[in-house]
């Protein structure tokens, strides 16, 4: 991602030498023929920016706000000593992540006490990024774990001359310039400059062992059901919720209630294919549901996985496991490298009357790639087999380009899709989010077309704002998720994230308004909005069937339901099952549990008399710190059979909601005078329970109760027996 701004005249003149300085050094490795003559011209460049130029970094401004550290940082005092590398970036920027892990193998390789700090310096494209709270939320979501400071302004941006992001600019310990990486793709020159460097710098004694004030923003943070969580996807029945829970590196399947049936992935950063738990993901976005199939698009990773929800099992279907520079395309499945899927949707091959292809959002190459899930017909009559992966639109640069020819189109790291295959529509919809656009693909011939938001022109990716329109006069802010609303017609969703809004279009007119807005604004100059404290939100989904909108409210850790014929708005809870079950991924729903396999818990038996009246409590006392989930009612179920198994009938209520922790009475029965005292009932209690603790951890716990009671004569029994259930989590 390329931007220029005028750089501060004073700068300028200073700047000059630095630069004919690189210039010369890129010359000359340009005619190296080996390892040892590249190193001899990098130790003489380094020595040559010490010691003749001299043109000291400026110092951070006295007012920037600082994350990561207990205090700010100078270059004079407490970066002094040390070899500095400056990571200017902008957190909404895709080549921004891909240097990430680059950053934190260096961080790996050299601790601050060996001299060397990696230090990020946030220059915003988007208003919304200059806000720190945002910029937290940022550091949290890409596990950034060094000192980064929000120079909003571009203060050292431009006294720098800074052009792109990202840009790495090594600093010397007596603060000089030494070299700029700029770009992504430098991780071994990066290492090999820095080893030089603090050798040389050692040999003179200029390398500090002292540690800094470091404070990671995430230790400070209560944990949560959710982190980040980037996209939804609902399944076809709208039964299943799936949630790409991005900064936990999971995936979670949930019931419509949001039950947690199964959590796809062990929590930890990887790429290893296999069962749920033993599977790992990174940073896991887009999703859709195929039949028995879950597909996500492992972001970080460079992958999409497909997830067998019958089978239990993670499976990688497209890219190498490694970042690709491939803007064409054309290799079966894990032959074919990829960048950075961000989100799926279905979508048909030419001529084909099932769903049976992948869109793709590949935000790395800018471009809209597809997956061949069945062999199928692409365009100029070209077929190909089941597994092939292969670009359908955009020609890689990072534009603002519509063409009729999809692969002289340009796009700006799309990050939404949804598809269309209504005969009036028949389009894919892309959230395009550097050019703070969305855009159509005609499935007809592949034509990209402007739908809303951006300009006319396409090299500018600054045509961002928050406005109501038709078209090119409407303006987004970076949006990042869409979802039709009914019968692939619409009306078109979009997730207006850096406006913390939910736009929704008219596929037909282009009008643009604002649907959903933070509730402070909802009702400016007549906005009957739907007032919703959104935090960029990053994906969207419809349930068709329940008529549902569910909003992945990323920064809020949340998801979010709109019922789209009332708008109430809701939270999605998270109720994981029992952690003292056995496999801890699967909620123990338990449809016939008086059968003879399963497990309960025996009270002791009692001894009751005909015609006694037998009053059933309840006692529920939470941990504290811990209270009922209002989203997820907790409830009973009593059964009861005989000796012989048989399930009897009984004339009161046998299932209801359980209120409170404090007792209360489920049930009161008397005992029939005529019982053969020969005989016995066993009454089994079933009581499901959804509690959360005050950071909203939610949980689910569920207990089944085996009570006997045996029948005898009044003479030997108690007159009056009451059965009392009193357990505790």
């Amino acid at each position: 991602m390329v931007i220029f701004k005028d750089p501060c005249p004073n700068a300028v003149a200073a700047m000059d030498e630095v630069q004919a300085a690189e210039f010369e050094l890129l010359e000359e490795l340009m005619e190296v023929e080996t390892a040892e003559k590249k190193q001899e011209t990098l130790r003489k460049y380094i020595e040559k920016m010490e010691t003749n130029i001299t043109f000291p970094i400026p110092d951070f401004e006295n007012d920037l706000q600082w994350l990561n550290t207990a205090l700010p940082l100078s270059l004079t005092k407490e970066l002094e000593g040390k070899l500095v590398v400056m990571d200017f970036f902008t957190y909404c920027c895709v080549n921004c992540l891909h240097i990430l892990p680059d950053l934190e193998q260096l961080e790996e390789l050299y601790k601050i006490q060996d001299g060397v700090v990696v230090l990020g310096v946030h220059s915003a494209k988007f208003d919304n990024e200059k806000v720190l709270s945002n910029i937290l939320s940022a550091v949290l979501r890409y596990n950034i774990n060094h000192p980064v400071v929000n120079d909003g302004e571009a203060t050292l941006w431009n006294k720098l001359r800074i052009a792109c992001w990202p840009t790495l600019l090594v600093v010397s310990p007596t603060g000089k310039y030494l070299r700029a990486f700029v770009g992504e793709g430098h991780k071994e020159s990066l290492e090999e400059f820095l080893k030089l460097a603090l050798d040389y710098y050692r040999q003179k004694g200029m390398i500090k062992t002292h540690s800094l004030p470091i404070s990671l923003e995430k230790d400070k943070l209560p944990a949560t059901p959710l982190k980040f969580p980037g996209k939804v996807a609902v399944s076809g029945d709208g039964k299943l919720i799936a949630i790409a829970d991005s900064g936990h590196d999971q995936v979670l399947i949930c019931s419509k209630d949001g039950i947690v049936q199964s959590v796809v992935g062990g929590g930890k950063k990887g790429l290893q294919d296999g069962s749920f738990k033993d599977s790992q993901f990174n940073s896991p976005q887009g999703m859709v549901f195929v039949g028995d199939d879950l597909y996500v698009a492992d972001t970080e990773n460079h992958v999409v996985r497909k997830v067998g929800l019958k089978s239990g099992s993670v499976t990688t279907v497209v890219g190498t496991g490694v970042q690709g520079q491939d803007k064409e395309g054309g290799n079966t499945g894990t032959q074919q490298e990829i960048s950075s899927p961000w989100d799926l949707d279905l979508g048909r091959s030419i001529g084909s009357e099932s769903k049976d292809i992948l869109f793709i959002a590949m935000a790395g190459t800018h471009q809209i790639w597809v997956y061949f899930l069945q062999d199928g017909k692409w365009y100029k009559g070209r077929h190909h087999k089941a597994r092939t992966c292969l670009r359908f639109a955009g020609s890689g640069s990072e534009e603002n380009r519509n063409n009729s020819y999809p692969a002289r189109a340009a796009f700006a790291q799309p990050s939404g899709l949804a598809v269309s295959t209504h005969p009036d529509v028949n389009s894919v919809f892309v959230a395009d989010s550097e050019s703070s656009t969305v855009r159509s693909v005609t499935l007809k011939d592949g034509a990209v077309k402007g739908f809303v938001g951006g300009e006319k022109d396409p090299m500018n990716l600054f045509a961002y704002g928050d406005a109501d329109g038709v078209g090119i006069e409407a303006k987004l802010q970076h949006p990042l998720g869409v979802a039709l609303v009914t019968d692939n017609k619409g009306p078109l969703l979009v997730a207006d994230s850096y406006n913390h809004k939910i736009k929704s279009v008219d596929i037909i007119s282009k009008k643009c308004e604002t649907w959903a807005a933070p509730s402070s604004g909802s009702s400016e100059k007549g906005n009957n909005s739907i007032p919703i404290d959104l935090n960029e939100p990053g994906g969207l989904c419809v349930d068709q069937v329940h008529q549902l909108l569910y909003i992945a409210d990323t920064n809020n850790h949340v998801i979010r339901t709109v019922d789209l014929a009332t708008s109430a708005v809701s939270q999605l809870p998270i109720l994981f099952p029992n952690p003292d079950e056995a496999d801890g991924t699967k909620e123990k729903q338990v449809k016939d549990f008086v059968k003879p396999s399963t497990v309960v818990i025996d009270l002791p038996p009692v001894h009751i008399a005909p015609a006694t009246k037998v009053d059933v409590r309840l006692h529920i006392p939470l941990p504290d710190g811990h209270h009922f989930t209002d989203e997820a009612p907790s409830s009973w179920l009593m059964v009861c059979k005989d000796e012989a198994n048989t399930i009897l009938n009984i004339e009161f209520d046998t299932n209801g909601r359980i209120e409170s922790s404090e007792e209360q009475s489920l049930m009161s029965f008397t005992l029939p005078s005529d019982l053969d005292l020969q005989k016995y009932v066993h009454l089994y209690i079933k009581c499901r329970v959804f509690y959360c603790d005050d950071s909203n951890v939610c949980r689910l716990k569920e207990n089944v109760y085996k009570q006997v009671i045996f029948f005898k004569d009044m003479a030997e029994a108690i007159a009056s027996q009451s059965v009392l259930l009193n357990f505790t989590f």
